[in-house]
């Protein structure tokens, strides 16, 4: 079997279940693991479908938040295409089931590896934001992948009500009193004076992959989300 992975996190999980020897191209996003040789297709926004056909993939993995369906559609005139949207802890584990599954691996290794951190986190109840842009403000909903990761350490967003990523002057979200505000690296490149500038509790800012991607990385992602925790004591 060949596949195309144009999610970076999915890249890095193929590899993971062992599935690696069939991974013919990725994005030129795909960091995880380290030092990959192999083809580069284009962005996960721009991917170049000519490259993607010219290596005749059985497969095409996309996501549906990060990729564009125009891109999905042309590609499913030659390929299969294997669309993802996990959100929840639950979401990732059937991810890591119906990887293992198309690519006949075993998951239970990370299976048993994302149980053993959710296990760990301390459950302690504290409120917290999670912004994703600065130019205008705008954050993580309730009812997006970053919300529940954190939601798995007992944390309660303060924007739980809302959907994806609304746009909310940093004054409304500190006004909500969180007692936590994360500030991963990407998409937006937030910076120590963005810390400063927001005169809250936070925490980073820290490598983005760590929150945002989902999948083998989420078991790292849990991990500097226990350590934080622990760290400010919430």
């Amino acid at each position: 079997m060949r596949v195309v992975s144009l999610v970076p996190s999915l890249t890095e999980t193929l590899f993971a279940l062992g599935a690696g020897e069939s991974v013919a191209g990725i994005t030129d996003w795909c960091i995880f693991p380290e030092n990959l040789a192999l083809p580069r297709v284009g962005g996960t926004k721009n991917p170049r479908i000519d490259e993607i056909r010219a290596l005749k993939p059985d497969i095409v993995y996309v996501n549906v938040e990060e990729n564009l369906k125009k891109h999905a559609d042309a590609i499913a005139e030659f390929a299969r295409v294997v669309a993802t949207e996990p959100k929840t802890m639950d979401d990732v584990r059937a991810l890591f089931e119906l990887l293992a599954g198309i690519h006949q691996k075993d998951a239970r290794p990370l299976l048993d590896a994302l149980q053993r951190e959710l296990d760990a986190l301390p459950q302690r109840s504290f409120t917290f934001a999670v912004p994703i842009w600065k130019k205008p403000w705008m954050w993580c909903g309730g009812d997006t992948y970053v919300s529940h990761l954190v939601s798995a350490a007992g944390g309660v967003n303060v924007i739980a009500e809302r959907e994806r990523y609304p746009s909310l002057e940093l004054e409304e979200i500190l006004a909500l009193n969180p007692e936590l505000i994360f500030l991963p690296d990407e998409p937006f490149p937030f910076t120590a004076e963005d810390a400063e500038e927001i005169e809250a509790t936070t925490v980073g800012p820290f490598p983005g992959h760590l929150f945002t991607w989902h999948g083998a990385r989420t078991i790292e992602g849990l991990r500097f989300l226990r350590a934080a925790c622990e760290s400010r004591r919430v």
